[in-house]
């Protein structure tokens, strides 16, 4: 075979070769870009609406441009699956659990718990009575059940959660993440109506949530929540932080994850809702009830501060 033939093939094999390695390069190249333009694209409407309410563009659009932020459709459709599945059942009048404190929270483990926490804190809740009117026993047991006494403030990523609700109004964007599928023409549009308004809301709350992270000097996308965004040791809405926090420190910031912050702001939103020391049992329940819409919740709220009070009583504190 004449070497000039082996060269040519040879050479061909390498060219070939080549060809395929740089066809390869600018496919991911391309499908990485396509993947970007269409990260953007889903995001854009937010980033508009966000910047047309006076934030500012680089610094959202710098937020949205993240690659850990994906939007997730599953976080409105849970939410109106459980909206969803109480409307069915409260259409067949089927009758509703009677409320009933939840002893889990009675653990005589918890409790001692709760009344060391007291005691940790008796000089801050002095002061904080003093202030506001709410008895420390109260709030610890408002932390105790809300977020174990600060342990436990959530797995999710509050951007990521109320981004992908504020995002969802578009009830396009969910309905295949919708479990129940035997629903009629008019529950659809109803479906759609709700999930509009919980659009609305998520907006609202990612707003403030933007706002708050930027008062503590925090990255929004660092900040834990629970599964529909409720934030620090009080787990308040952002738009509750924005409107009842208040900072137990003194060093200018309302710092939830912080814990003085959080028991004044829970301090100054429960006197905010009419809590006074000697209304009767019912109006306190109600008062209770407005931090977490759960009559179980406000009975289990003041059975556990009850349990913390006679604690002291017996101890001392």
């Amino acid at each position: 075979m004449s070497p000039w033939i082996e060269f040519d093939r040879t050479l061909i094999r390498r060219i070939q070769s080549a060809a395929i390695v740089i066809t390869l390069a600018v496919f991911f190249i391309c499908g990485a870009e396509r993947s970007a333009s269409a990260d953007a694209w889903i995001w854009q409407p937010l980033v508009n609406r966000l910047v047309e309410d006076g934030l500012d563009e680089h610094y959202v659009t710098a937020l949205f441009s993240n690659p850990d932020l994906t939007f997730s459709p599953e976080v409105m459709a849970r939410k109106m699956d459980v909206l969803l599945n109480t409307k069915l059942s409260a259409a067949t009048s089927s009758p509703s659990a009677e409320p009933e404190v939840l002893s889990r929270y009675l653990n005589p483990i918890l409790i001692a718990g709760a009344y060391s926490f007291y005691m940790e804190y008796r000089a801050d809740f002095v002061v904080i009575e003093q202030k506001y009117g709410v008895p420390g026993e109260l709030l610890t047991a408002i932390l105790l059940v809300e977020t174990r006494l600060g342990r436990n403030v959530g797995e999710e990523n509050a951007f990521t959660i109320l981004s992908s609700m504020a995002l969802a109004k578009d009830f396009s964007l969910i309905e295949s993440s919708i479990k129940r599928k035997d629903i009629s023409d008019e529950t659809r549009k109803w479906l759609i109506r709700r999930t509009e308004q919980k659009g609305d809301w998520g907006y609202a709350e990612l707003k403030a949530l933007i706002k708050y992270a930027l008062a503590i000097d925090k990255d929004p996308l660092s900040i834990p929540s629970s599964i529909y965004g409720a934030i620090g040791q009080c787990q308040f809405m952002p738009t509750s932080a924005e409107h009842y926090g208040r900072d137990g420190t003194g060093d200018g910031k309302v710092d939830l994850s912080n814990t003085q912050d959080a028991l004044h702001s829970m301090a100054n939103f429960v006197a905010s809702h009419g809590w006074k020391n000697d209304l009767s049992e019912a109006d306190q329940l109600k008062v209770i009830y407005r931090y977490n819409h759960s009559e179980s919740y406000a009975m289990t709220i003041l059975s556990v501060a009850d349990k913390i009070r006679k604690t002291k009583e017996l101890f001392g504190g």
